[in-house]
């Protein structure tokens, strides 16, 4: 049976990478277009050596009209769109909300015009629990309401989901929570170009001896040990949930609709770091710092209509997260 076109944008990066392989283990045949300007190479290769098969990859920046215009011309029998590519970092993205704005909100503008004039109907999109600012209720479920972004990472996030609501095109936005750890074989994971700025690859450098301290900040808020709470989700199941959705999105006549994608249960920071020293029998030098501008103190997600709706549970350990992570380091 010939397998179905999915264009996936920014599919050599961390999360991208991994739903391309579960996206051809599931029998589609996934085209990668990255610019790489935050990811390298060697997750192309990674993917590649795990699935046996050169895959198709197209160098381009999504926020080119004129590049992906060619490239949809090229690509003609697309069924839909998983739309990954955009700048990720919170902290990054409150010293500089424009360059968040211009590449997060454009990128998507570029890809939705592009689909509308080629007649793809469906998208994908990778979204955030940062569109729900600080939420009242916790677990937080998908009818929460968008509150305040606390950082420009989260108000692009905000803006893109509004953006494709107003289209008509089929849709599902996959709002997930803490992406962590690698795919068992560790031949792909997070390249970032930049200083990581998420927690588990911070404290896999500190192990491995690239940062000499991580910084923890603030150990003040409300929770079991003071500092913040988030749901970390195995990398490898959330690429899982990307498949059920294109699957369910290729099925369905009109939809439009939003999912959370993570366990269901919150950890601190602390307890984070702990855990990761426990499974790999190591020490992580860490310090107390103040909170950092952009941060909420906690969240974690009600993922029932996941559950109920695609069939999709996370599967995978956090102790296996924090194995791969750690392999991942070291061989990367």
């Amino acid at each position: 049976m010939k397998r179905k076109n999915i264009l996936v944008t920014g599919g050599a990066g961390y999360i991208g990478s991994h739903t391309v392989v579960e996206l051809y283990n599931s029998g589609f045949r996934p085209i990668i277009v990255d610019d790489l300007s935050n990811t390298s190479l060697n997750n192309i290769r990674g993917i590649e050596k795990i699935i046996g098969k050169k895959i198709s990859f197209y160098q381009l920046d999504c926020t080119d009209e004129n590049q992906m215009s060619e490239l949809f011309q090229k690509e003609q029998d697309i069924e839909g769109v998983i739309h990954f590519a955009a700048f990720k970092s919170v902290e990054e993205s409150v010293r500089e909300p424009k360059k968040y704005h211009d590449n997060n909100i454009g990128s998507l503008d570029v890809v939705l015009k592009k689909m509308k004039e080629c007649k793809v109907n469906n998208i994908i999109f990778s979204s955030s629990c940062t569109v729900y600012g600080s939420p009242d209720i916790l677990p937080v479920n998908e009818l929460a309401p968008f509150k305040k972004a606390e950082s420009p990472y989260g108000e692009t996030k905000q803006l893109c989901e509004k953006l494709i609501n107003e289209t008509k095109v089929n849709s599902i936005s996959l709002r997930y929570f803490n992406p962590i750890g690698s795919h068992k074989s560790c031949l792909i994971g997070d390249c970032s170009a930049d200083k990581p700025n998420n927690l588990v690859p911070i404290i896999t450098e500190v192990a491995i001896g690239k940062r000499e301290v991580m910084q923890i900040y603030g150990n003040d808020y409300s929770t079991v040990d003071g500092t913040c709470i988030r749901d970390y989700i195995h990398v490898v199941d959330l690429a899982k949930a990307h498949v059920s959705a294109v699957s369910h999105l290729l099925g369905t006549k009109k939809i439009k609709t939003a999912y959370n994608v993570g366990t269901g249960e919150g950890l601190s920071v602390k307890q984070v770091v702990d855990s990761f020293e426990e499974v790999n029998n190591l020490k992580i030098n860490y310090k107390i710092g103040p909170r950092r501008a952009g941060d909420i103190e906690k969240i974690f997600s009600n993922n029932t209509k996941i559950n109920n709706e695609l069939g999709w549970f996370p599967v995978m350990s956090f102790n296996s997260a924090m194995r791969t992570a750690w392999q991942w380091e070291k061989n990367k």
